[in-house]
């Protein structure tokens, strides 16, 4: 086992508290939006072992057996399959999906044959993984996911006074199919046919006005207003209408799969997901927008957000399973009662949100993580037990 550092990034959306605080560090002004622990080569945690310095990604590539354990190495071709992150959003990020593997595969063999630098801003696929995921939340989190059914979305639409609430009514009430609302939601967003920043303005106006007037819908009015107020003139802010409402609450989480359009609007929590940095944007962002990849990527059915219920194992730890091979992540509390098996396998990484607590490898010695510190535990560490008095969070391989 040994320790490592996450890296940090400073999108604009980040808040510039939660994260430093969780992680004892000092605050320096700057929007700290995620925290990765994890070998994307993007930006891989640091592993500090004997007074030196090493890029996690490279650890495991020098001992990819020994790292990640034979039957990890052999599915996952010699990487570690998941990122576990630390978000934080101030502000709402933007309007996305992630690609299903083997789009991503196709993807970025397409933008490597085009020349494409890998670090370019309009690049697409950083990688060729999948990036299903699912968030853990800190606090109060809210978020849109995945396509509401046409006739809820037709009733939202129906009370606005605002011709663009009339144009996207009628269009959705002239089609009846499943596709309706994706077919919407591309009207809205397509350069061809996407509305002025004006009707944009008329449309958050007039759910302001049915707010104000006891409206039958305020969380949606709301997120409207937020999105208008965030990003002026953006048709992504009109899509909420179309995008189910989610909030969670701490100790939700939330499985968000490959090509299910999402924004996450606010709050704080811990994410993981497949070792992917892959994201197709359609709006909220002043980052680099495809809509025909996007589209091309899009799961159009309509379907309500998929909340994992956790599994409790032993007294203290529950574990939520994602329908995915890549990762699981668990949550232990610790009270002082005794020590307790960490339950996973493979590798394995650590992370305190809370506390003190000491961990202790098969054959090592014990390791105390304090509120905000991290651990890397290779395969070959095998079972581990912890005690003391706080929450450590687990990502490992199901």
């Amino acid at each position: 086992m040994r320790r490592i550092s996450p890296a940090t990034q400073h999108y604009a959306w980040g808040s510039t508290t939660a994260i430093p605080d969780l992680l004892c560090a000092v605050p320096d002004g700057r929007p700290v939006a995620e925290a990765w622990f994890g070998a994307h080569p993007s930006a891989p945690s640091v592993v500090h072992d004997d007074g030196s310095d090493v890029p996690l990604d490279r650890l495991v590539a020098a001992d990819p057996t020994g790292t990640l354990g034979e039957d990890v190495r052999t599915r996952f071709g010699g990487e570690l399959p998941y990122l576990l992150k630390v978000i934080a959003a101030e502000s709402p990020l933007s309007l996305q999906v992630h690609p299903s593997r083997d789009r991503a595969r196709a993807g970025y063999a397409a933008e490597d044959a085009a020349g494409v630098p890998l670090a370019a801003p309009e690049r697409n696929y950083r990688d060729r993984n999948h990036k299903p995921e699912l968030v853990y939340a800190l606090t109060r989190f809210d978020a849109m996911v995945g396509f509401r059914a046409p006739r809820r979305v037709a009733e939202l639409l129906g009370g606005l006074d605002a011709p663009l609430a009339a144009d996207l009514h009628a269009l959705l009430v002239s089609d009846t199919t499943p596709g309706a609302v994706r077919r919407a939601f591309e009207w809205l967003m397509s350069p061809d046919t996407r509305p002025a920043e004006d009707d944009v303005r008329k449309f958050a106006d007039a759910c302001a006005q049915r707010l104000a007037d006891g409206s039958p819908s305020p969380r949606t009015d709301r997120t409207v207003m937020r999105l208008a107020a965030a990003y002026p003139g953006d048709a992504g802010a009109v899509t909420s209408v179309l995008l189910n409402p989610v909030t969670l609450h701490p100790g939700d989480a939330l499985f968000v799969p490959a090509g299910s359009v999402h924004a996450y609007l606010h709050g704080v929590g811990v994410e993981i997901m497949a070792n992917s940095d892959n994201v197709l944007r359609a709006g909220l962002t002043a980052k680099h927008i495809d809509l025909p990849e996007l589209l091309a990527n899009l799961d159009a059915v309509a379907a309500p957000p998929i909340r994992i219920a956790p599994e409790r194992v032993f007294t203290s730890t529950e574990i939520f399973y994602a329908p995915v091979d890549d990762f699981e992540l668990s949550v232990t509390r610790l009270t002082d009662e005794g020590a307790t098996r960490i339950p996973g396998r493979g590798p394995r990484v650590l992370l305190c949100l809370e506390g003190e607590v000491e961990v202790r490898a098969q054959d090592g010695e014990p390791m105390v993580l304090t509120r905000g510190q991290s651990a890397f535990a290779p395969a070959s560490d095998g079972v581990l037990t912890a005690w003391g008095d706080g929450v450590l969070i687990q990502a490992d391989v199901p």
